[in-house]
């Protein structure tokens, strides 16, 4: 029998194949990507395969994949009130998806250094937080699919603002947050609780750290602390700690119910 996530997380593969199809074509070989070892604080281990060179870099990427499978088994407090579409569940799955899926798209790129794997990991960086959004808007507007495919499309589009300056992808990204932010605070403020407010805030300070620690990765080295398990894996911590997070307030709060909904 068909597992009930396997259509989210089909969906979110071939999605994910594409991205990595179009970066093979050299569409985005104008696109300033930091590739290479000097760009990490750990120190890689030579007598380790590549994919380990760098350890705590590289297998933080677990996290990402224990935390999918997580919330891909995990029923939805929505799940409680039956929804004709399994709209909350569908939105977690592919929500989860995205999280399995990032963690061997990061971990090809600590392992490989190579340039393609650097920009497929900026692009899809950016629809993982589109789709918060997405749910946001599930639960003021109710199921509107091709609402919540025509944000993801123009989400990756943006990722187009890269071949426009070398920050580009920075000031896609920190659109993309922002927004985030803004709808996450528009849902708190029409259908929260306190439950949710704690993790609203618990999953914007994630997101601080996970920005400001890879920003500050190689100064924090010259802190004993943080010689081997740098700001860049700290970092990677906190970016698993706001996608829990995220889904925990996000599957907290209650749907409106829309007469017209379908």
């Amino acid at each position: 029998m068909k597992p009930e996530w396997g259509p989210a997380l089909a969906h979110v593969t071939l999605a994910t194949s594409l991205c990595a199809a179009v970066v093979s074509t050299g569409i985005f070989d104008g696109v300033a990507v930091q590739v290479g070892l000097q760009h990490y604080a750990e120190q890689p281990l030579a007598h380790l395969p590549a994919f380990l060179a760098m350890p705590f870099n590289s297998l933080v990427n677990v996290a990402y994949m224990l935390l999918g499978c997580y919330w891909l088994w995990r029923k939805p407090p929505t799940a409680r009130h039956p929804d004709p579409k399994a709209a909350p569940r569908y939105l977690q799955h592919v929500f989860a998806s995205m999280a399995l899926l990032y963690g061997p798209v990061q971990w090809v790129r600590i392992g490989t250094q190579a340039r393609a794997a650097a920009l497929l990991d900026q692009w899809v960086t950016l629809p993982i937080f589109a789709w918060p959004v997405a749910w946001c808007l599930y639960l003021d507007r109710g199921w509107r699919p091709w609402c919540f495919l025509g944000l993801e499309c123009l989400s990756l589009c943006s990722y187009g603002l890269a071949l426009l300056h070398p920050q580009g992808f920075e000031l896609a990204l920190g659109g993309h947050i922002a927004v985030a932010v803004g709808q996450a605070l528009r849902a708190q403020g029409h259908r929260g609780s306190s439950t949710s407010a704690t993790y609203l805030v618990l999953a914007v300070l994630s997101c601080l750290g996970f920005v400001g620690l890879k920003l500050a990765d190689q100064e924090l080295a010259h802190w004993a602390p943080f010689r081997r398990l740098t700001g860049h894996f700290w970092s990677k911590v906190c970016d698993v700690l706001q996608f829990h997070f995220a889904f925990l307030f996000l599957s907290t709060l209650s749907p409106q119910r829309l007469a017209h909904q379908d």
